[in-house]
């Protein structure tokens, strides 16, 4: 394998598994702020291994952007995440096999992104821009 897409394999792996791994912590920590389940059960999907995975096609981007303001980057991130969650959810959503909802959230658009999210694929952009420029 060469050195390019050792690296490439190397990182999209990092993602999927840094991404599941903050899904699970979310959505545990959620249901024991919700719920008050002191068990915190976690609740994810095998899709969403490739879907955080896709973050590492970041890495060309990342570069492009060093020395940029932190709010420049960290809000390109988020509006590739907000793309990436719309049209991985719109084409898992038409195969009735989303495993996500907004619906009932206020700032939803079509049940698939949630807008308040923000500030949280914010801090997620660029923490994944920390991995991919090791």
């Amino acid at each position: 394998m060469n050195k390019k897409l050792k690296k490439q394999t190397t990182d999209f792996l990092k993602c999927g598994l840094i991404g599941w791994g903050m899904e699970c912590l979310w959505t545990g920590c959620g249901s024991l702020c919700g719920e008050k389940n002191k068990k915190m059960p976690c609740q994810t999907s095998i899709w969403m291994f490739p879907i955080y995975g896709m973050a590492s096609v970041l890495s060309p981007l990342c570069k492009k952007m060093q020395g940029r303001h932190v709010l420049v980057r960290g809000s390109v991130y988020t509006a590739c995440i907000f793309l990436t969650e719309y049209g991985t959810g719109s084409f898992l959503k038409k195969r009735g096999c989303c495993p996500w909802d907004y619906s009932k959230s206020k700032a939803n658009y079509k049940g698939i992104v949630r807008f308040d999210y923000a500030p949280l694929w914010f801090l997620v952009g660029l923490m994944y821009e920390k991995v991919l420029m090791k």
